[in-house]
């Protein structure tokens, strides 16, 4: 079991910053990749950053160039830092980790972090 916890979110003016950070506990060795989604209401849930157990990130276009994925390996925490956040990256933020063992895959999610940008 993995267990993921965000904090960072907030009320941010448009072309802000804010730094988003996602927290893992657990059976943290057996995560193979991680990454971020967010889900606006209305909207079913899109990926923003994936990471790979290799460190390659892969950023959806609408965020390229503005968020930035990053890690730190002994406090066992994913960072996004976004950048000239725009009120089209309103939405709840999550945090996830993947597990594949044995051909099977689990996902598993933090609770969401709300993200508002809004002047």
């Amino acid at each position: 079991q993995v267990h993921l916890a965000e904090s960072g979110g907030g009320l941010v003016q448009p072309g802000g910053s804010l730094r988003l950070s996602c927290e893992a506990s657990g059976n943290i060795f057996s995560i193979n990749a991680a990454g971020w989604y967010r889900q606006a209401p209305g909207k079913e849930r899109e990926l923003v950053a994936a990471l790979s157990s290799g460190g390659n990130v892969d950023y959806a276009d609408s965020v390229k160039g503005r968020f930035t994925v990053s890690r730190d390996n002994v406090k066992n925490t994913m960072y996004l830092q976004m950048n000239d956040l725009k009120p089209e990256d309103t939405a709840v933020y999550f945090c996830n980790a993947r597990e594949v063992y044995a051909g099977s895959t689990t996902d598993y999610w933090g609770e969401g972090t709300q993200v508002t940008v809004s002047s």
